[in-house]
Parts: C-alpha cells; sequence; structure tokens
C-alpha cells in the first residue's frame, strides 16, 4: 500500500540534520533528500552495512532499494549428479 500523496515523502529527522561524513542509515523506508547528493551512505543490510555514494538519479528511491537484505541461490543441480547418471 502506498503512503498518501499529501502527506509527502517519508524521510527521518536526522537526514534533515547537518550531514556527517560516513552517515549510518538504519530507516530502510525514508526517501533520499537531494541534500545527500555526492555524499557516502552506508545503509543497513541486516547484519553489516553496505557503502553507497549518492547520486541525482537516486533522489527520490528508498535507502533499501540499494542495498538488497537476501542472497541470491540459483536452483539448478550440481554437475556431480548429473555425471552419474
Amino acid at each position: 500500500m502506498r503512503r498518501s500523496n499529501w502527506k509527502g515523502n517519508f524521510i527521518t529527522k536526522f537526514l534533515l540534520k547537518k550531514p556527517s561524513k560516513n552517515l549510518k542509515v538504519w530507516c530502510r523506508n525514508s526517501v533520499i533528500p537531494s541534500s545527500l547528493v555526492g555524499m557516502y551512505v552506508l545503509i543497513h543490510e541486516g547484519k553489516n552495512f553496505k557503502k553507497v555514494l549518492v547520486t541525482r538519479e537516486k533522489v527520490g528511491f528508498k535507502f533499501g532499494e540499494f542495498a538488497p537484505t537476501r542472497k541470491f541461490v540459483s536452483k539448478q543441480k550440481s554437475i556431480k549428479t548429473k555425471k552419474k547418471k
């Protein structure tokens, strides 16, 4: 479900303050503001942080889109089982 248009974008309060060098972000659902362009942001992935450079193209997207939390595992059978048959 989307957020109402009259409310505007969700941005946490500490992002609106004066940003520091390495800004750690736990709130993955907040929108990237234009004041962070050209800065590195550390986005929480569940266990560790991922370092992401904020560019003009990323403004307006959410932080969580640039730090996936799940690892991709392919569903292919291993080569060893195919050779045995």
